[in-house]
């Protein structure tokens, strides 16, 4: 990143080496606490001078204690800073993943914390709060200081099926797994860490409606979690529809219906 040049009657001395020290760590959003890491003796009331900088337009607070840079939007990034682990996950890594057509209305971020939900510049941020173990199938996206975490392709399914209320409807989360280049043992590994064994019977009959062959080993996988317990194949739908004895599974959505959804008759 090259460095700016900060001239304006407006800023200090000090407020200039603030943000050429910026350009030189090439951070376009930070915490007060990595700055003072960054250069703990450079600057004697930091807390201070940032919020000068932030009256001045020159930066922008997110939060308490965290800032960025006054044209940076980034809301993925942003997001992901909110709270220490927030990944990126849901609709909104649906989205990303290029696996629905649809945008969703919010950021969907997940994380082991509780963290209220809030709106920063203008776009909403949806928290939902995981248990440690579930925290599994993650990557990195972005560059340097613009990097944020995310969900796999994999672990993204298995949590839209998991909690469908954030998956932006459930014919878009069956179009988006009948689409998606997935990888079976990672697949089997999403399963595992969210352990829900309905979610795993709904994912293994589509499989094997849809995709019997490519997913071979993760329909094995999932048929031997079943359980004696019949769920409905739709959660937020109503009880009726066959009963699949293999799966354990009441098709209140039956498979001509999937196969409507699949070819966007639906």
């Amino acid at each position: 990143m090259a460095r700016s040049t900060y001239i304006s009657e407006n800023l200090t001395q000090k407020q200039i080496d603030f943000m050429l020290m910026l350009d030189d760590y090439e951070l376009d959003i930070f915490s007060l606490e990595e700055v003072k890491k960054q250069a703990p003796d450079k600057f004697e009331d930091i807390n201070e001078l940032v919020e000068n900088l932030v009256h001045k337009k020159i930066l922008s607070r997110i939060e308490r204690g965290k800032y960025c840079r006054a044209n940076f939007r980034d809301e993925n990034v942003i997001g992901c800073n909110l709270v220490s682990d927030g990944t990126i996950a849901y609709w909104s890594a649906l989205n990303k993943h290029g696996l629905t057509e649809q945008f969703p209305n919010s950021v969907f971020i997940q994380t082991t914390k509780i963290k209220k939900d809030k709106t920063v510049f203008g776009t909403y941020y949806k928290f939902i709060k995981i248990a440690l173990s579930k925290r599994q199938g993650i990557i990195q996206e972005g560059y340097g200081n613009h990097t944020y975490r995310m969900t796999t392709i994999e672990k993204t399914i298995v949590d839209c099926f998991d909690l469908p209320q954030y998956s932006g409807g459930y014919a878009e989360l069956i179009r988006a797994f009948n689409t998606a280049e997935i990888n079976n043992e990672n697949l089997i590994a999403a399963c595992k860490a969210v352990h829900n064994i309905a979610a795993t019977k709904r994912i293994g009959y589509l499989a094997e409606l849809l995709r019997d062959k490519e997913l071979a080993n993760f329909i094995q996988f999932a048929q031997n979690q079943v359980n004696e317990k019949y769920n409905l194949f739709d959660p937020s739908g109503i009880e009726e529809g066959e009963f699949v004895n293999k799966w354990r599974l009441r098709l209140n959505l039956s498979s001509s219906r999937i196969m409507d959804i699949i070819n966007k008759q639906y």
